[in-house]
């Protein structure tokens, strides 16, 4: 997955992410955490400075 480096993920949530890929019409999990990963990715990257993007990622919990 993602180029040859491995990611792991919780059994629990994986098994979430081939539901939902699944139910959305995605060919895979790995094409469904990508398009996930670049939403969200694209919303950070609208940040006009390093500031505006630690905000964010607090606002989504990501960062305390």
């Amino acid at each position: 997955m993602f180029g040859g480096d491995k990611v792991k993920l919780p059994k629990e949530l994986l098994a979430k992410i081939k539901r939902y890929a699944a139910l959305a019409g995605y060919s895979s999990p790995e094409e469904f955490i990508v398009h996930a990963l670049e939403k969200e990715l694209a919303d950070l990257e609208d940040a006009d400075s390093d500031e505006e993007i630690r905000n964010k990622l607090r606002g989504l919990g990501y960062i305390s």
